[in-house]
């Protein structure tokens, strides 16, 4: 006697759709190249202070190459943790000159890429990455010499090529909303976040502050400075200030 069985069959919830996490956006509006040009002349800690310090990535996301300074538009992509199928895409969708920033949820699974991501970026005209994960392959990375490349750190595990993910949406990377086209600008100190619609304002004020800049630093230097203005904190808020130490005039 034979009995029949019912064929199995995949779970619908394990199905993917379109829509919502598989999507291509395109970049209409960029900042203007002189102004990126300009804007990679300014190191991050002070487009930070000018950016009233809203706008700089968590300090775990750090430099991973010796080539550590970059600056370009964002090409945003959000991935599946454990997943890059996105980031192969977005070699096709960003411009020359852009930089991929990849949102992988802060995830520990897999690298989001490695040295032949890597390698294809940068014949691409890629200016680089920011990633909120891992990489992997980072001695065939450091062997380009010249792509920069910012992460959480590294593994050896690979990751998946199933999907989902988007590009060119916005994306939450080291605690900071990244819109495309947003100007990432990272150095060593780490990655800063200028929104578009701020980079011109943002690149006049860094400009006309940049000679008084020159000259603080330069008094400091030569040892003429005065911390009055702490005394006149502190004394606001009803601080005992007690005598001097030696090498300081208080009178």
């Amino acid at each position: 006697m034979t009995t029949s069985r019912r064929p199995v069959t995949k779970p619908r919830t394990a199905e993917m759709f379109p829509g919502p996490g598989f999507r291509l956006g395109a970049c209409t509006t960029r900042v203007d190249r002189d102004l990126v040009v300009g804007m990679a002349d300014f190191d991050t800690p002070a487009i930070s202070d000018l950016l009233n310090r809203l706008y700089t990535m968590s300090a775990d996301i750090r430099p991973m190459t010796t080539s550590n300074r970059v600056a370009g538009a964002a090409c945003t992509v959000k991935v599946f943790p454990g997943d890059n199928l996105m980031v192969h895409k977005a070699l096709d969708v960003a411009h020359p000159g852009d930089i991929v920033v990849v949102d992988a949820s802060s995830s520990t699974m897999t690298a989001v890429l490695g040295d032949l991501v890597a390698t294809k970026a940068r014949h691409r005209g890629i200016a680089g990455f920011v990633v909120d994960g891992l990489i992997r392959d980072l001695p065939g990375i450091l062997a380009l010499g010249d792509f920069p490349v910012f992460a959480r750190g590294t593994t050896p595990i690979g990751p998946l090529h199933r999907g989902p993910g988007e590009i060119n949406g916005a994306v939450s990377v080291g605690g900071i909303v990244v819109h495309p086209g947003d100007l990432i600008v990272a150095d060593p100190n780490g990655v800063v976040v200028v929104p578009q619609s701020d980079v011109a304002g943002i690149f006049n004020r860094l400009r006309t502050r940049a000679a008084e800049e020159r000259d603080y630093v330069a008094a400091v230097a030569a040892g003429n400075f005065s911390n009055d203005w702490v005394d006149a904190l502190l004394a606001e808020a009803d601080v005992h200030i007690p005598k001097a130490g030696p090498g300081v005039d208080h009178e």
